[in-house]
């Protein structure tokens, strides 16, 4: 009992020190020292509307487009937020394959404002008002999470919410000031891990092996990273869309670019790492309960046969993902009947075997080291045992 109440006030004093640090980080990360400039006379505004009438429409589908869209609509939409809420305007709606679909009345849109140094203003339709049913899936997403997993379901998702608000609050920020962008983007990994590990499991023995093996298995990703990156000569201003962010460094903003390669690996890997670490210092947890007799050697090779049934599928996991993330690029570039060398010399190519790899290696190593922790850890009782 008394060791109970130790976990959880330990737990507890954790759990307050992230989340103070996540405050300070926050408030530092997103703190412009830049003053204001003056801006244009005309400007944007992207506010949503409801679309009361059509009234013409000159779409069509297109057979060579798969079926896809062309054309305009003439509508009459309501403003339902901003400074023109209540306003009904004339909106135009272009239509093509691959932007913009055709509305009918009732749907919400999502309409661009501009308004010009005269006062006056004029709109056109920029995506469907997708947000109701984004906050359906959700809600989904998270009672189905709940229902299944229980209080474990509920913890897991307090976690994720906490690791999507740091990325964004904290790391993008910070990044976009001018921080180192790996250091940054490891410190931030390390950070997530220990808040949602323990919102997990509380502190505890099997929380700590985790986390050190999770951390371990994510540093070995970066490592081999940027082995990789020396190897083959390539980083992450070769990687795709960095032209518009490189644009942005020449206006000023000090964006570590060469960096985004690595931290990207490092973000995307820490799921399947914390995932194959957690598992694992858990079932050595179990094995240890079972038989408190096992020392070092046996509970270390118990964790290494568990371990091993566990790499192929996240490796196969990984590499998928990525693959699947680039599908439609893949597919395209297959329809274009390149070269072997052409094909396999490309930065693209080298960019997606470089973060597939270095992710997968990051999970793999991650099992024998929280394997050798946590068995460390564990066997600990039995040598206090011994010397008493």
């Amino acid at each position: 009992m008394r060791k109970k109440i130790k976990e959880n006030k330990a737990t507890l004093i954790v759990l307050a020190t992230c989340l103070l640090l996540f405050l300070l980080c926050a408030l530092w990360a997103n703190n412009s020292n830049r003053k204001d400039d003056a801006g244009p006379s005309d400007f944007a505004e992207y506010e949503n509307g409801k679309v009361l009438e059509v009234l013409s429409d000159n779409t069509f589908q297109d057979e060579v487009a798969d079926g896809g869209y062309r054309g305009e609509q003439m509508l009459t939409v309501e403003v339902t937020t901003g400074r023109y809420k209540g306003e009904t305007l004339l909106v135009y709606n272009y239509v093509g394959p691959i932007y913009g679909i055709p509305v009918k009345a009732g749907d919400g849109v999502t309409i661009i404002i501009s308004t010009y140094a005269d006062g006056s203003h004029q709109a056109s339709v920029y995506e469907l008002n997708r947000l109701p049913g984004i906050a359906v899936l959700i809600l989904l997403f998270v009672l189905t999470a709940v229902l299944i997993g229980g209080n474990k379901g509920a913890k897991s998702l307090f976690g994720l919410l906490f690791i999507v608000m740091t990325l964004f609050f904290i790391l993008l920020p910070s990044l976009m000031k001018g921080a180192p962008t790996i250091p940054m983007t490891f410190i931030v990994c390390v950070f997530v891990t220990a808040f949602s590990l323990t919102v997990m499991s509380g502190v505890n023995r099997k929380t700590i092996c985790a986390f050190l093996g999770t951390v371990s298995g994510v540093f070995a990703a970066l490592l081999f990273a940027q082995i990789a990156q020396g190897i083959l000569r390539i980083d992450g201003l070769r990687m795709e869309d960095v032209e518009a962010l490189l644009q942005l460094r020449n206006s000023g903003m000090k964006i570590g670019l060469r960096g985004l390669l690595t931290a990207g690996i490092i973000v995307s890997s820490l799921g399947a790492v914390m995932d194959a670490a957690m598992g694992l210092a858990s079932a050595i947890s179990e094995v240890h309960d079972a038989d408190p007799e096992l020392g070092l050697k046996q509970l270390f090779l118990s964790g290494m046969n568990i371990g091993k049934d566990m790499v192929g599928t996240m490796t196969s996991t990984l590499v998928l993902a990525f693959l699947g993330s680039s599908f439609v690029l893949i597919l395209y570039l297959y329809s274009l009947n390149l070269g072997k060398y052409q094909l396999l010399n490309s930065a693209y190519v080298s960019t997606e075997v470089i973060s597939s790899l270095a992710s997968s290696i990051g999970a793999i190593l991650s099992i024998p080291i929280t394997a050798l922790i946590s068995a460390r850890v564990f066997s600990m009782e039995n040598i206090h045992k011994g010397e008493k």
